[in-house]
């Protein structure tokens, strides 16, 4: 393989990765989250190792502890666009969901996306165009907390 290219190659690579940078940013941003038992990892940057073989389970644990572990989840902050949130059932034995929605009365106005089918060790994406203002997510299958997303910028 050469080690040098003429100038009309070079300028042809040049092209070729201005096309594909600007393709590369009309393209859905991840966000990877992972649920165990009764809550996501990623907000709480610990997972709590909670047993759950019922949404029941996560009911009573969260009346317990979701208030005061809310106080240190971190806020995620995105800019406005397309993102795809995916999401996996890392160890919970039975199947989650996902439900993101905008928070009090910016619900009726913001968009949402919801699913479930996720199976013990299956990750699902959920693709949403995100605009300005404050979201809440959460898993109701699994109950875990209202987790926030600032949407600014």
């Amino acid at each position: 393989m050469p080690k040098h290219f003429t100038a009309s190659a070079l300028a042809a690579l040049a092209a070729m990765s201005m096309l594909s940078g600007a393709s590369v940013a009309e393209e859905a941003k991840i966000v990877e989250l992972t649920q165990t038992a009764c809550q996501f990892v990623e907000v709480e940057d610990k997972d709590h190792m909670y047993k759950s073989t019922k949404k029941a389970d996560c009911e009573a644990i969260n009346a317990k502890t979701a208030e005061e572990r809310l106080k240190s989840a971190k806020v995620m902050t995105l800019k406005p666009g397309k993102h795809v949130f995916r999401v996996t059932n890392k160890n919970v034995p039975y199947g989650l969901g996902f439900y993101l929605r905008g928070a009090g009365l910016s619900r009726l106005s913001l968009p949402k996306v919801s699913g479930g089918g996720l199976s013990q060790g299956v990750s699902k994406d959920y693709a949403i165009n995100l605009k300005p203002g404050t979201y809440y997510f959460s898993c109701p299958l699994n109950t875990t907390p209202d987790y926030t997303i600032k949407v600014e910028g």
